[in-house]
């Protein structure tokens, strides 16, 4: 069954202060074209500048989720997000007139809500799934965070905390589809400890923050003083006081689980900077923002990859991602200077890894120590900078109208001959990359050996000049 793209039937606002900035904002949501995607627009900043909100404009995630294009930005967009996914929109325009999208209550509802005023339209476009084939995992040891994505025919979560705190223990709970969002999820609201709100408060940060628009998780036996003194810092006039669930001005859990369903939200959220909607089984445990768009990051990757071979690479194949015949549709190097067989592991902007096959009918051993045939060492490294020229070429839209030129190559090293019935492995990897200059390390293997390895520093131009 096809399935359609959408956006909203009209125009709705909202007004609000930022969470961290502490400015008031109002934030406009409009229709949008069919495949513009969620799109921020500046409208306090001349020219109007347009930030797409995905995951190639992610600037910072220290604060909550931040995208920008040159000296525009707009942070705390996730709840934001969170709403338009949770509505299963595909396109929709938002302008703001500040740093920070509005935090309102601290969930989603407050967008939903709006959103629901002008309704969905389906649009003449359809929707294309980025479809999960193989587990995808990604884990930050040092953080004690595990994601998983497994396939899945929608997208559904799996999502578990653990904070050991007296009123903060282990919460789980899961999404089963989007169809679930809005009403058992959209209003969890965002939540901190009292002792990180203090030091964020002395610091001058989250200056619009209150105890309205998060939950605030009070320590056992809070004294009347300690109480007295954050009455003080919020400015109320009212005491401050603390519920039995641990809550400061004792606030209602809106779900028993609350907590947890926001970190749900917070995903969803990030989740849109993807900018396909997925069908894929997302389990994790204690993820934040930081490990949600290294998430992004990866399947980005992935979804680079597939769409380079759907290009490339006419006959799919599971142990290649290009063969000869994509190499040549992507490089121009012709026989005897081809000097890749094939592509077998590709991380777009990381990583390559090449295969060729060296033999006997190798035009060069004719004249290279003939009685002991050896391969030059110049054409091995030669090997390794066209695998990394694919790598480079492989960014650009038509690379047919380029060439990867290298600028220079140092540090290499021969560490053992290369016969004839060897087979290279050669390994590369980004050290640095802008897209017309990239800085590489290469090594090249037989088998477990390494044989040679330099650094590489490569430089695209268009082939007619």
């Amino acid at each position: 069954m096809t399935e359609y793209k959408h956006t909203i039937g009209g125009e709705v606002s909202y007004t609000g202060i930022g969470l961290h900035s502490g400015e008031i904002s109002t934030i406009r949501f409009k229709p949008a074209g069919k495949d513009e995607g969620f799109v921020f627009i500046r409208v306090d900043l001349p020219g109007c500048p347009e930030i797409p909100a995905d995951i190639d404009h992610v600037v910072d995630i220290s604060r909550g989720t931040t995208i920008g294009v040159g000296n525009a930005t707009v942070g705390t967009i996730e709840h934001v997000l969170a709403a338009l996914k949770g509505m299963n929109l595909d396109n929709v325009r938002i302008e703001i007139d500040g740093p920070e999208a509005p935090v309102a209550d601290g969930s989603a509802i407050v967008f939903i809500n709006l959103l629901k005023q002008v309704g969905l339209v389906q649009q003449d476009s359809e929707r294309v799934y980025f479809e999960i084939e193989h587990p995808i995992s990604f884990s930050a040891p040092n953080e004690n965070v595990d994601v998983v994505i497994v396939p899945s025919n929608e997208l559904k979560v799996t999502f578990m905390i653990d904070y050991k705190h007296p009123y903060l223990g282990t919460e789980y709970t899961w999404l089963p589809s989007l169809d679930h969002f809005v009403k058992e999820f959209a209003g969890a609201r965002t939540f901190c400890f009292i002792n990180e709100i203090l030091y964020l408060k002395q610091a001058g940060l989250i200056k619009g923050g209150s105890l309205e628009n998060a939950l605030v998780i009070a320590e056992p036996n809070m004294t009347e003083e300690e109480l007295k003194n954050l009455q003080d810092i919020f400015g109320y006039h009212e005491p401050v006081t603390v519920s039995d669930q641990g809550i400061l001005n004792s606030h209602p859990l809106r779900y028993p689980n609350e907590f947890v369903r926001h970190k749900v939200l917070d995903l969803l959220g990030d989740m849109a900077l993807f900018g396909l909607p997925i069908k894929g089984h997302i389990l994790a445990a204690r993820s934040g923002h930081k490990t949600n768009v290294e998430l992004v990051k990866k399947l980005r990757q992935i979804q680079k990859k597939n769409e380079l071979q759907q290009i490339y690479q006419k006959q799919k194949r599971k142990d290649i991602v290009f063969d000869i015949n994509a190499i040549m549709r992507i490089v121009p190097h012709r026989y005897p200077f081809l000097l890749v067989d094939k592509i077998v592991e590709f991380v777009p902007d990381e990583r390559i890894v090449g295969i060729k096959n060296v033999t006997i009918n190798e035009p060069f051993f004719a004249g290279h120590f003939p009685g002991h045939p050896i391969m030059p060492g110049v054409l091995i490294i030669e090997g390794m900078a066209q695998a990394g020229g694919i790598m480079l070429l492989n960014q650009l839209d038509n690379p047919q109208d380029y060439v990867a030129y290298f600028a220079a190559i140092d540090n290499v090293k021969f560490r053992k001959p290369v016969m004839p019935g060897d087979t290279l492995r050669y390994e590369l990897t980004v050290i640095s990359l802008k897209r017309s200059l990239a800085k590489m390390h290469g090594e090249t293997y037989v088998g477990n050996e390494k044989v040679a390895e330099g650094d590489f520093l490569a430089m695209i131009q268009e082939r007619n000049k």
